[in-house]
């Protein structure tokens, strides 16, 4: 934090939102709650939002949920891993959104703070409170919400290496919220209609064959699938027999693949969890982890490594 004349510190934060009227309402609307806030910049777009984030190194984030280009969930996501923890606490993290029933329960679920448009100063004021004093000591729930473990993260057993690189218990706490966050609103905001059951997992994967320019679709059994990596508009189906391509985005393939079966490792990476081999810590903390059935090292972005939380 910069100081002030006066010696103390001031809180920075940046916003990132697309509409502009908006934005100029949450802004305003934080220099009545928060008179010593002091915003460094608005932007209007996710890009955007990591960009200045990683020059400015903000206190405290705004992000729009919903924003052209990137969502403010991918943002942060984005962010958590270019974050440089050993200089600076990853920043106090406030989404903010249009009413919608999905997004409000994922938030009230991981006890994410929210700001609903158009911004209500009393609720914005319960958000400011929150934030100052989680600014001066991490609460006691943060510590308790990073010691927990998803249902769907087993840990594997420790393996030696040097220490892990400096995250706190608040940080490792907001790490695990947006990493829920993520898989509960997959599309970036946009829930599950809670009225249609959800379907069976995928059983079979249809790719286009190699060398067929699109025109013949082979049938890959989920099964013999190793890893999913999205590359430019494809995804990466990877097995020990080769690799093929989808036409999927990753993030609206892993909703519909048994999250107990394929792990996210990455924004962008998901692998078979029962074909992992090894998972080594490099010399700055960094998690990486080698497949049988296929060379390739892929590494784990801070949002996951708590899947491997005995390292």
């Amino acid at each position: 934090m910069p100081n002030t004349a006066s010696g103390q510190p001031t809180t920075t934060a940046l916003i990132a939102e697309d509409e502009p009227l908006l934005a100029a309402a949450l802004r305003a609307e934080l220099a009545q709650a928060w008179p010593e806030l002091r915003v460094l910049t608005t932007v209007g777009d996710g890009l955007n939002a990591v960009r200045e984030a990683l020059a400015l190194r903000p206190d405290v984030l705004f992000f729009d949920i919903r924003m052209p280009g990137q969502s403010g969930l991918d943002a942060a996501a984005e962010l958590a891993d270019a974050w440089d923890m050993a200089a600076q606490p990853f920043p106090a993290l406030v989404f903010v959104t249009a009413y919608d029933q999905y997004a409000v329960q994922a938030f009230e679920a991981q006890a994410m703070d929210y700001v609903l448009k158009p911004v209500q100063p009393a609720r914005l004021a319960k958000t400011v409170q929150k934030l100052r004093s989680a600014l001066v000591q991490p609460a006691p729930a943060a510590m308790q919400s990073a010691a927990k473990v998803s249902p769907h993260s087993p840990a594997i057993a420790p393996v030696s290496g040097p220490a892990s690189s400096p995250i706190d218990a608040a940080t490792a706490a907001t790490l695990e919220q947006l990493r829920q966050l993520l898989a509960a609103l997959p599309g970036g905001g946009a829930g599950p209609d809670a009225s249609t059951p959800a379907p069976e997992p995928l059983r079979q994967l249809p790719v286009s064959q190699p060398g067929s320019n699109g025109n013949v679709v082979q049938m890959v059994p989920v099964q013999d699938v190793l890893l999913l990596q999205a590359a430019d508009k494809y995804v990466r189906v990877v097995t020990a027999q080769g690799e093929h391509l989808v036409r999927t985005a990753l993030k609206e393939l892993l909703p519909q693949l048994d999250a107990a079966q394929f792990w996210q490792i990455h924004r962008s990476a998901a692998v078979r969890a029962d074909a992992i081999d090894t998972v080594r810590r490099d010399d700055a903390g960094r998690l990486h982890l080698t497949l049988r059935g296929t060379p390739e090292t892929l590494a784990v972005s801070r949002l996951y490594a708590g899947r491997f939380k005995g390292l």
